[in-house]
């Protein structure tokens, strides 16, 4: 088997459906601070500089996105606060959105340009370190 610690398979790619891909990947670019590895007329990929996996293939769709995702990103802070975090996705062009969530919850439920959720969680990653993160630190409901 590979470096996988005995695996067969890896996540290697998280596909975005787009209407106006560059938008999409240069937001995901400015959030993650990725790059674009490769692109072709339907498919953006998007990676981090060390071309680390997963990528994100943004991919040219002609419709737009119509209900919620069932699959979708949770994000940390990272070396800075929840807040600050959140001030700064909003200024890259996220939004708040509302996809039922109670208004209580820990987390911050927020869109792309095109409305694919994702949510910022209220730990920044510092707060997290050095435990090890196990499946209870993420909200299942997000």
């Amino acid at each position: 088997m590979g470096e996988n610690d005995g695996m067969p398979s890896r996540l290697a790619v998280i596909a975005i459906d787009a209407i106006r891909p560059h938008l999409i990947a240069d937001f995901w670019c400015s959030v993650l601070g990725w790059q674009v590895v490769d692109e072709d007329a339907e498919v953006i990929t998007i990676a981090a500089s060390d071309s680390s996996w997963p990528m994100i293939d943004v991919v040219a769709v002609p419709e737009g996105k119509v209900i919620k995702n069932r699959l979708h990103f949770d994000l940390r802070a990272d070396g800075v606060s929840t807040a600050e975090e959140l001030d700064r996705l909003l200024t890259l062009g996220a939004r708040r959105v509302d996809v039922g969530q109670p208004s209580d919850v820990s987390w911050v439920v927020l869109a792309d340009p095109e409305g694919n959720e994702f949510c910022l969680l209220s730990r920044p990653v510092q707060e997290l370190l050095p435990r090890t993160i196990s499946a209870t630190t993420t909200p299942l409901s997000c």
